[in-house]
């Protein structure tokens, strides 16, 4: 079987490739979800792993439904990566409605050759998971990261057996989301090739900080936080007053 981590920085990729992981998927920001990493963090990766990496194209955090210039911001993200050497690209894009976007996401599959193409857990939001899951086999998606919808994917092992035996090897079904020692074993046990988790421990940086620089409002994926032309009117207005 072959186990996937999910490295946040660039010491989580050093410790995966020397703990015998057998690929990376890249990113940052772990507590919403994942999102792109830096180019900087990307071009140190590459040059010292040996291990495959694959790339979450993820240009921000909340939902999965893109403007037209996040669109062209994961494409540009893309050719980077694939610029840089790597293995794979994790993205996907969805309607609002939360169904699979088969257009553009079958653009970012098509820019992404010759690397492989996983649709990443934005498949845990689609309606009709049975649906979506022939969908993608169509797209030529390589694999879904998936936890079966559910809060992990040990609880979610019903639909993820499920879409299994629907894909028929057209695609690899991934389970990730909770996975950990004492429950890996189950998904070899239940035929899956490939796990995905981020293997973490948490470690104490400093002592409680004077003030806290996380922002409650902003851990939510019900809402989207962009600058307002109005208010940054108004506040030039006090300003040059």
């Amino acid at each position: 079987m072959l186990l996937e981590i999910c490295a946040n920085s660039y010491q989580s990729a050093i410790n995966a490739e020397k703990a015998g992981a057998h690929r990376i998927e890249l990113c940052s920001e772990l507590a919403v979800g994942g999102i792109s990493p830096s180019y900087g963090l990307l071009k140190k990766v590459m040059a010292d792993l040996k291990i495959p990496v694959h790339v979450l194209i993820r240009p921000r955090s909340g939902d999965f439904t893109y403007s037209h210039d996040e669109f062209e911001i994961m494409k540009e993200n893309i050719l980077l990566c694939k610029e840089l050497g790597c293995a794979g690209i994790v993205s996907g894009i969805l309607h609002q409605d939360q169904t699979i976007d088969a257009e553009r996401t079958a653009a970012l599959i098509e820019l992404s050759k010759p690397m492989n193409f996983t649709f990443h857990r934005g498949f845990d939001w689609t309606p009709n998971p049975q649906e979506a899951i022939v969908e993608l086999a169509v797209l030529g998606v390589d694999r879904v990261l998936t936890s079966g919808q559910a809060e992990s994917a040990e609880k979610g092992i019903l639909l993820l057996q499920e879409l299994q035996e629907i894909n028929e090897n057209e695609l690899i079904i991934m389970p990730g989301g909770g996975i950990n020692p004492s429950n890996a074993y189950l998904f070899k046990e239940s035929g899956f090739h490939e796990i995905h988790c981020s293997a973490t421990s948490i470690r104490q940086s400093i002592n409680t900080p004077k003030i806290s620089m996380n922002s409650g409002n902003l851990f939510n994926e019900t809402r989207i936080a962009t600058s307002n032309k109005e208010k940054i009117k108004q506040i030039l207005e006090r300003i040059h007053s």
